[in-house]
């Protein structure tokens, strides 16, 4: 699975945490913000907080965070330290 990781539109900071199956928690200043899932490429959708169904609507905001999670790529230093990590626990 994915590891939590941290985007940025504009001014705003989020951390990304993956769920698993296209599902996302997304933080906003520090508080749990949303649950959003993905659609297609280009449309994701938000999650209700009580039954956790899909909310369809167009939400411009949701899917600028969306294009950002598709185009995120780990950074390989993070990668190279769990390599080192593994090597050591050998």
């Amino acid at each position: 699975m994915q590891e939590p990781f941290d985007i940025t539109i504009g001014e705003i900071d989020y951390a990304i945490f993956p769920e698993g199956n296209d599902t996302y928690v997304v933080f906003k200043d520090g508080k749990e913000y949303r649950h959003i899932l993905k659609d297609t490429e280009s449309q994701w959708l938000t999650l209700d907080p009580d039954t956790a169904l899909p909310l369809f609507g167009e939400d411009e905001e949701v899917n600028a965070i969306g294009r950002e999670i598709t185009a995120y790529v780990p950074e390989e230093e993070d990668e190279e330290e769990e390599t080192d990590e593994e090597e050591e626990e050998l």
